[in-house]
């Protein structure tokens, strides 16, 4: 094992310890209490609301902003774009929520901090150095568990994620603002939840380098990166997770599910306002794909993208509408060089960063979605949800 003793950092083990059972609740030794199941509050929902610790001093303030960064892959040069382009407009909220997916959690923490790290978020996605860790010539030998190496994203991560940004989120999480991270555990078929500001709080190089890994799952995507494994423990008995992109299971997040059904939630941030980025096009766009494996391959992952995004986002406005908090979001402009996601040319992230640079500096960035008529599947899931 590596000096990052948090997680196994050299990608998927041929053999592992066991993951916990259902109902073993792991923790990961010296991190208790900073991660939690979509699914389930810890002991109800006030307590979920009590763990994260929501400002009570920002009730009723206009100010009181949530954002959403969903993933996207290289489309996540757009979201660094609108959050610099607003800081250039004088027009950037600070959030007291961040939440991030994927490439949504990598620019999350610089999100969160504010302006002063624009030229570091600016640096990440359009410096080239996803294009260099990326490319064909840093495939995996023999495509592992992934075609690229666990390496790659490693490097891509540790270069813009480092004590100074550690310690800077810790100071932003003891005001009472918040930074969390998705990732989607494997094993369990679930998502979870890190507190990304509780993470820091707790210093040390332990802290960076667990900081750094949920950074590196969250972004995971499968069958481009290898899982990454946490060894947890749980009443003296080790086990191992392994967790993937938070993508898989939750395309975006305005915050832990369970919360999002406690009754006193829409009354909690009256006079606030919920953000969300979506970082790549969502409308259809009809074309003919070439028969070969890398077209069919992209073309259905941008395919996936579009729609489960699309039905994410439904899903928050019509949640956001039940609790009368309004919600706003923004994508990647509908355009036929824009349907590459997994194109990680700088030449192409460059041109989405200023897309959304642009964007962010013109009218019209922020669209409040329609909720769509509930489905029979909606309808189901309403009345099979368990009711607070």
């Amino acid at each position: 094992m590596s000096d990052r003793h948090i997680t196994k950092r050299s990608g998927l083990f041929r053999t592992r310890l066991p993951a916990p059972a259902a109902g073993v609740r792991a923790m990961l030794p010296g991190f208790e209490g900073v991660r939690f199941s979509v699914e389930q509050a810890e002991d109800s929902l006030n307590a979920a609301a009590d763990r994260l610790s929501l400002p009570r001093s920002a009730v009723g303030r206009k100010d009181f902003n949530i954002l959403a960064i969903s993933g996207g892959a290289a489309g996540g040069a757009f979201g660094a774009g609108v959050l610099v382009g607003m800081t250039l407009a004088g027009k950037r909220p600070e959030f007291a929520i961040v939440t991030g997916v994927s490439t949504g959690a990598l620019m999350a923490p610089f999100a969160f901090l504010g302006p002063s790290w624009d030229a570091r978020l600016t640096d990440a996605y359009t410096g080239g150095h996803a294009a260099d860790l990326l490319s064909l010539r840093r495939l995996a030998p023999a495509f592992g568990a992934g075609i690229f190496q666990a390496a790659n994203l490693e490097g891509l991560v540790d270069s813009f994620i480092d004590a100074a940004v550690v310690e800077a989120v810790a100071v932003e999480h003891a005001k009472g603002r918040r930074l969390l991270v998705a990732t989607t555990n494997l094993d369990s078929q679930q998502t979870v939840i890190w507190d990304m500001g509780e993470i820091a709080a707790r210093g040390g190089e332990t802290a960076l380098a667990l900081f750094r890994d949920i950074l590196v799952a969250s972004a995971s995507l499968p069958g481009l990166f290898p899982p990454r494994s946490f060894p947890c423990e749980a009443e003296g008995v080790a086990y191992e997770e392994m967790h993937v992109d938070g993508g898989v299971s939750a395309p975006l997040f305005i915050m832990p599910e369970a919360m999002l059904r406690w009754k006193q939630l829409g009354r909690r941030l009256k006079g606030g306002r919920i953000y969300v980025m979506v970082n790549t096009v969502l409308e259809q766009a009809p074309r003919t794909t070439s028969p070969n494996l890398a077209a069919i391959l992209v073309r259905s992952f941008d395919t996936m993208l579009r729609f489960s995004y699309r039905n994410a986002l439904s899903n928050a406005a019509t949640f956001c509408a039940g609790v009368d908090l309004p919600l706003s979001f923004t994508s990647i402009p509908d355009a036929a060089e824009n349907g590459n996601m997994l194109s990680f040319d700088t030449a192409n992230m460059k041109r989405i960063f200023d897309e959304g640079v642009a964007a962010a500096q013109g009218p019209g960035l922020w669209v409040t979605p329609t909720p769509e008529p509930p489905t029979l599947g909606r309808l189901i899931e309403s009345l099979t949800r368990p009711k607070v």
